[in-house]
């Protein structure tokens, strides 16, 4: 069991855990004119786009054009309204214009909803729980669209048993795009993943540098950032990568892992299964199938080490 941590783990070991926070970055409206409904979900800012753009994902992308403007509220929220034009659309992607100056974040806060993977069902949308609960304890710095799920299972109590077994707590930031969205579409399989912007604080490259034990990682997404930042020399400001991990790849830094159980498929698996090895990952899936584990964002996880 998760609460259970600190029993597999020793004197000197280094846990990094994942630090992003998810936003609401589901937004309903309607087109305009017409009033048509439309469903953007935000990703990032864009601002080689422009000041005041976004990279969006859409529904009915279809029925949109460039030019058109958008119109979101809080579905009868008190939360008010904010228009955004449709500046290109591109490979699937939306690219949205606001207001100059429009603090779209905080917007989003207002007027969006919690953006669950699109495997839980939610026929009347996400709960005030869902928003609670699709979110790590230790959440902070805003810009996920996607919770890093192995880091759901950690408690304060946790962390209190590893500090008392003095095993060390260090942070990175890697901001969770839109695969788990695109996850099974055409020419998104286990060799692609979407860039996504990370940052490894120095005081995480020093806890590393001076760690006696294991650097053990809180899921695929801080294994990606700290394995994206060993390959290009540790940059000290917030970075892009594109970085896919798979069976016969290196691994620099990551020594152990705690881990949900991924889509098949997916490039999470292949980054698991290079991790932990092919034929012992085929095996702990097949136990989980058996065992009826809950897979996926809400599931079990395992520790590999």
């Amino acid at each position: 069991m998760v609460r259970s941590l600190a029993d597999y783990l020793e004197q000197g070991d280094l846990l990094v855990r994942n630090r992003t926070r998810v936003f609401p970055a589901r937004l309903r409206g309607q087109r305009l004119p017409g009033g048509g409904a439309v469903e953007v979900l935000l990703l990032q800012a864009s601002p080689d786009q422009g000041p005041d753009c976004w990279q969006a994902l859409a529904k009915p992308l279809k029925r949109l054009r460039p030019e058109q403007k958008l119109s979101f509220s809080g579905g009868g929220s008190d939360g008010g309204t904010i228009e955004a034009r449709v500046r290109a659309i591109r490979n699937g992607y939306l690219w949205l214009d606001f207001a100059p100056g429009t603090e779209v974040l905080a917007c989003a806060e207002r007027l969006g909803e919690i953006p669950l993977p699109p495997y839980i069902e939610r026929p009347q949308g996400p709960t005030p729980e869902d928003r609670a609960r699709y979110q790590t304890i230790y959440a902070s710095d805003t810009g996920s669209v996607a919770a890093p799920t192995a880091g759901l299972h950690l408690t304060d109590a946790i962390f209190e048993s590893l500090a008392l077994k003095d095993v060390g707590v260090a942070e990175v930031v890697l901001h969770v795009g839109a695969a788990t969205f695109l996850s099974g579409q055409p020419g998104r399989g286990s060799g692609t993943v979407e860039p996504e912007t990370y940052f490894v604080p120095e005081e995480t490259r020093r806890s590393i540098e001076n760690c006696k034990g294991r650097v053990v990682a809180v899921g695929t997404t801080t294994t990606r950032a700290l394995e994206s930042a060993a390959r290009q020399g540790w940059p000290s400001r917030p970075k892009s990568t594109g970085l896919v991990l798979q069976p016969g790849d290196p691994f620099h830094v990551v020594q152990g892992m705690l881990t949900n159980f991924h889509l098949p498929g997916s490039s999470l698996l292949a980054l698991v299964a290079g991790f932990g090895g092919t034929e012992p990952i085929r095996e702990a899936y097949r136990i989980a199938v058996a065992e009826k584990y809950r897979f996926y964002s809400y599931g079990d996880a395992m520790l590999i080490i």
